[in-house]
């Protein structure tokens, strides 16, 4: 049997929740596959979608006894606006179905909600509610749930860029101190820890514009399972399958920190 040192990023976190060794503290996810979930069943993809807000609740209240603590779901990008307009309507009205329905558990539950992304664009009403979920849950720190809605990676990125380069214009900024950390501050996730897990359920294996700067050593967990049908059974298998990763953050595993027994 083989054991080898901890890296210093695994001595750095936080002990691991519930879940166990090597439990992910942060887990994103892609919520994919509620149009063809409708499609299947010969629905409208409207409704695949308002079955992926119940999906949504499973995966929320299952997490925290996974030994996860934050947890960040794809609810929609700054490219879902090239859908059908019908389908972007129903994609708005999802925050109203979902805040609507469990922002008073939430808030009673200890979670804090943040909205990540860009708010400009977004209806007014959109934008008040993703703000009142925030206000109000503002004060917890029990589990930290991430909702990236009208969010894209690179134009994350870009604004990020954007707005140190208005600092170093304005004086407020020295170029030179701009590291990894300083930028990392910039982006609408800033103070999260990175991403240990991003999943994407559906049977698609790609990021599709997803954490693209806090994706630098999350494992990716791809699975069959379409998001409507979603359960913490489906969050445990993923988990499960990143607890088999041996995770070395750009290092290597060397002769001597390698112990036969």
């Amino acid at each position: 049997m083989a054991a080898r040192s901890r890296t210093s990023r695994e001595r750095s976190e936080p002990a691991p929740g519930p879940g166990g060794p090597q439990a992910p503290l942060h887990v994103a996810i892609v919520m994919d596959g509620n149009g063809r979930w409708a499609q299947k069943r010969g629905l409208p993809r409207t409704l695949g979608h308002r079955a992926g807000v119940e999906a949504l609740k499973r995966t929320v209240a299952a997490a925290p006894g996974l030994g996860v603590r934050w947890l960040t779901v794809f609810g929609f990008s700054t490219e879902n606006w090239s859908r059908p307009a019908a389908e972007v309507s129903e994609l708005m009205a999802l925050p109203k179905r979902y805040f609507d329905a469990d922002l008073k558990r939430l808030e009673r539950e200890g979670v804090r909600v943040r909205a990540l992304g860009r708010r400009q664009g977004l209806a007014p009403d959109v934008v008040a509610l993703l703000d009142e979920a925030e206000r109000r849950t503002a004060g917890n720190d029990r589990f930290f749930l991430q909702v990236a809605f009208n969010y894209g990676g690179q134009a994350d990125i870009a604004d990020a860029a954007r707005r140190l380069a208005e600092a170093a214009a304005e004086g407020r900024l020295d170029p030179a101190s701009i590291d990894e950390k300083v930028f990392a501050g910039g982006l609408s996730t800033a103070g999260l820890p990175p991403a240990d897990l991003i999943v994407r359920p559906s049977g698609e294996q790609r990021l599709s514009n997803f954490l693209l700067w806090e994706a630098a050593y999350a494992e990716l967990v791809f699975q069959d399972v379409l998001w409507p049908d979603y359960d913490e059974a489906s969050l445990a298998a993923a988990i499960a399958a990143f607890r088999a990763r041996d995770r070395r953050f750009g290092g290597a595993v060397s002769d001597d920190v390698l112990v036969a027994g």
